[in-house]
């Protein structure tokens, strides 16, 4: 781990309605008066469906329903569908094509924002869903119009929803960012091109000294785009590990991880022994400098989650192999980096009520666990054995109920 200098703590950014990850998209839920221990068995298990289709993505929550996306069954189209909240299904109304060469399930987590859902297929098509009665507003083949390039898994997106726009991170050879209008689908803006291929990477919208800018990842480029122009404002693109071609970082085309924002500081970590590092923004946000790295925190796709200046998440050991770790939000410095026994392995991780909601990707152990520096403590645990496939999307949680999606599956869990 290399020291070069501090950085300080925090500022939210504004809370949206339900989307990918929370109202910052940094995992954080700001529930209290959970639970802090489960029954032997894990908490009571309040609905669960499995028909979901196939999904990796996560629900969305807003008012009296729940959203989510998935495959419908002959895996050839992908679906927007309406719960209630006890698991009654509404409605489901078809939006896209998923991506089709490898892990075809769904993956956009929706934005519900004012009455509207939107949702990025893996093929690029970016759908306006009334949320009332499932009709689609409008619909835009971003992949064809805007000649995304993309990597081998397709588009993973969730779009951002601001500013009466949906962002859209297609990349390629005629623009990397694009902007439509979120009543019409028109185009209100396009970022010039930095002739890379698209990650898988979720933007987040930041504000800092009084400036707004939208984070985005691209195969090889962390960048910063004004949220009113387009305008690629800085980009960086030294990850600290190179490929065998010397000016094309081996992080080019793995990225999914939504970064970490707080008071000017970028927290950014991808798996593969990428390891992690920290930007500091200048005041103008023209462009950053960096301040440390871990090689130790690689987080694969399950994303992190910051508590009083600790970041916590998991590594990358290989594609079915990871250990728990924390690190030091200011110096970078590795806290623990432990396994969790029992066969678990890495997976996605939220917060909420000072406790941590870890959920292993191999095995479908999800963990109640302790947000403390010292070390992994698993306090309660149990395990999902409904649905199929890796045990890929994120959890929620919303009025004191526990959402864990697997495949086909929904499960709610009563966490109060």
């Amino acid at each position: 781990m290399l020291l070069i200098t501090a950085c300080l703590y925090p500022l939210q950014t504004e809370a949206q309605n339900s989307q990918w990850r929370g109202a910052n998209r940094d995992g954080v839920y700001g529930e209290t008066g959970l639970l802090k221990s489960w029954a032997e068995g894990g908490p009571q298990l309040l609905w669960e469906t499995l028909e979901t289709g196939k999904g990796y993505s996560s629900p969305a929550i807003a008012g009296n329903r729940l959203y989510v996306t998935g495959l419908d069954e002959d895996e050839n189209k992908e679906l927007f569908f309406a719960f209630t909240l006890d698991g009654t299904k509404i409605y489901e109304t078809e939006y896209g094509t998923p991506w089709k060469e490898s892990y075809s399930h769904a993956r956009t987590t929706p934005a519900v924002v004012n009455g509207k859902a939107y949702v990025i297929s893996g093929s690029g098509e970016i759908a306006c869903i009334d949320t009332e009665n499932g009709k689609i507003v409008w619909s835009v083949d971003g992949g064809t119009k805007f000649e995304r390039k993309t990597g081998n898994w397709g588009t993973s997106e969730c779009p951002l929803v601001f500013d009466n726009k949906v962002i859209y991170t297609p990349s390629g050879d005629q623009t990397t960012m694009v902007a439509l209008n979120a009543e019409t689908g028109e185009t209100i803006w396009k970022s010039p091109a930095l002739g890379d291929i698209g990650a898988y990477v979720s933007p987040m919208q930041i504000s800092y000294k009084g400036k707004r800018q939208i984070l985005g990842i691209t195969g090889v480029n962390v960048i910063g785009v004004n949220p009113d122009s387009g305008t690629v404002e800085w980009s960086f693109n030294d990850w600290g590990r190179k490929g065998d071609d010397a000016a094309r970082p081996k992080a080019g085309k793995i990225a999914p991880n939504t970064p970490l924002y707080k008071d000017g500081c970028i927290f950014v970590s991808q798996g593969y022994d990428m390891g992690s590092f920290m930007l500091k923004l200048n005041d103008d946000l023209s462009g950053v400098s960096l301040v440390w790295r871990n090689a130790d925190f690689d987080t694969h796709i399950g994303g992190y989650v910051l508590i009083d200046d600790i970041i916590y998440g998991s590594n990358w050991i290989n594609n079915g192999q990871g250990n728990w770790i924390a690190a030091d939000w200011n110096t970078g410095e590795t806290k623990y980096n432990e396994a969790w026994s029992g066969g678990a392995s890495k997976g996605a991780v939220i917060t909420a009520d000072n406790m941590l909601y870890c959920y292993d990707e191999r095995r479908g152990t999800v963990g109640l666990v302790k947000a403390i520096p010292e070390k992994f403590d698993v306090v309660s645990s149990f395990r999902i054995t409904r649905g199929e496939g890796p045990h890929w999307a994120h959890p929620v949680i919303s009025e004191g109920v526990l959402y864990i999606r697997h495949g086909s599956a929904l499960m709610a869990y009563k966490i109060k």
